[in-house]
């Protein structure tokens, strides 16, 4: 049996969710059980409009990209900084970014590029957590220990605020969902729908929307059928457990709806696309995960969540990138020029990150370490601006040398071009007001 891959951490890449949905909350928790998960629509206190429309696809490079070596490099540093890669000219006059970027140069007008990324912890688990929720973790959390996450993710916070689009999930990931891309208190109602599955393997298909065997469409809604009345008997009760039962009913037959919802199953069906277009995105699990994420926005997905592996470059730097950034750079590049072309990058923001970058000095072994002081954040669409910088790093991009952007401030730009305030207060099961943000503020250079 092939071994899970490890980061240096020694934590496995799977070491959870590997029954699909049922994953992260526990192994009881089927499609039904995660589908209570389709929550209304809380108000926010910011003016509801358009914003409310958008959704966003993170691309989470797990491991760590080097983008001392990719968004940022520094041509002028002693080698053992600047590396083996050369700089190349964008679309943008003035932005130049890696020589194995190539495709994506001519998309940097739908780019910015924050280059004065900062926060202060280099440790996987904890990092991850602090990019994926904007809250840095409390004394003594061990990510590789503990499977939950302290506090929501952007997608759940974002499928908790403004509900789910039709008949498809508010907030999925594939083809795993990373350990701190979950809910926390918020409870499994605003969980993922995860595609436990590689979208680029040749029999690619989502359990969980496959009916099961030998039962046909006309037998699943004679059974939805049967359930409605046992659930209108419990109706007439006035007992409160019945009560409660009729509602796991209807969480049910939200569960059967998408099952049995032919827009859930296009959205899913990746074979549908052109043979050039996926040739596009590339024919790897990066380009075809960031394939379907452009059908689930499309479908009405608001957030969807890829994590990818393995960025870890401590041996051998230069080496893994020549093999790993062709693959960004297919699917980065395609997956911009297919949503302007669409007609949906206004519509779609796209972040692709790490949880931190690289050392600026390679290592003995020729590889970069774990660096969190300074990196960059690529992102676009959704109300941001193509064709920029924000911030810039020093002379070895060590440290910001202007505009250092955080996790905080990340999080409440992301929330306020969903129309989310950043400001509003959310409650735990015990009644403990959390901000959705933690003091971040909003990056107003990149709208």
């Amino acid at each position: 049996m092939k071994q899970p891959k490890r980061f240096c951490d020694g934590a496995p890449r799977r070491d959870f969710l590997r029954v699909g949905t049922a994953a992260m909350l526990g192994a009881n928790l089927t499609l039904p059980r995660l589908l209570q998960g389709a929550p209304a629509p809380e108000k926010s206190s910011l003016t509801p409009g358009p914003k409310s429309d958008l959704s966003v696809i993170f691309v989470f490079l797990h491991g760590g990209l080097s983008t001392i070596d990719t968004f940022d490099l520094k041509p002028d540093a002693p080698v053992e900084i600047r590396g083996e890669f050369q700089s190349i000219p964008t679309n943008i006059p003035g932005i130049r970014i890696g020589e194995h970027l190539k495709r994506t140069a001519q998309q940097m007008d739908k780019i910015s590029l924050v280059r004065s990324f900062t926060h202060n912890d280099s440790g996987h688990g904890s990092a991850d957590h602090y990019m994926l929720t904007g809250y840095h973790t409390v004394a003594g959390f061990n990510a590789n220990l503990i499977p939950n996450n302290q506090r929501p993710c952007h997608g759940s916070i974002i499928a908790h605020k403004l509900g789910p689009r039709g008949a498809v999930p508010a907030y999925v990931a594939l083809p795993v969902m990373h350990r701190s891309g979950g809910p926390a208190y918020l409870g499994a109602t605003a969980s993922p729908f995860v595609i436990e599955a590689d979208p680029n393997s040749p029999g690619f298909a989502v359990p969980d929307l496959v009916s099961p065997i030998a039962v046909d469409a006309t037998r699943l809604e004679s059974r939805a059928a049967l359930l409605a009345d046992v659930d209108r008997y419990h109706e007439s009760t006035e007992l409160a457990a019945n009560r409660s039962a009729h509602t796991v009913g209807v969480f049910k037959e939200k569960a059967f709806d998408l099952m049995t919802s032919p827009a859930a199953k296009k959205a899913f069906d990746i074979a549908a696309e052109p043979a050039k277009l996926r040739d596009e995105y590339g024919r790897t699990t990066l380009g075809q995960s960031c394939l379907m994420a452009r059908r689930l926005v499309e479908a009405g997905v608001r957030c969807v969540t890829i994590d990818h592996s393995n960025w870890d470059t401590h041996d051998a730097n230069a080496r893994v990138l020549r093999h790993q950034l062709p693959m960004l750079d297919h699917s980065m590049a395609a997956l911009f020029r297919d949503l302007a072309d669409r007609g949906m990058l206004e519509s779609t923001m796209v972040v692709v990150t790490g949880e931190f970058g690289r050392t600026p000095r390679i290592n003995p072994n020729g590889g970069r370490d774990h660096w969190s002081k300074c990196f960059t954040v690529a992102l676009g669409g959704g109300g941001i601006q193509g064709g920029r910088v924000v911030g810039k790093s020093d002379k070895w991009a060590e440290e910001p040398a202007e505009d250092p952007v955080t996790p905080e401030d990340f999080a409440a730009t992301i929330y306020r071009q969903f129309g989310i305030d950043p400001k509003e207060e959310l409650m735990t099961p015990e009644g403990r007001p959390i901000p959705i943000v933690n003091n971040g503020t909003v990056v107003e250079a990149l709208l």
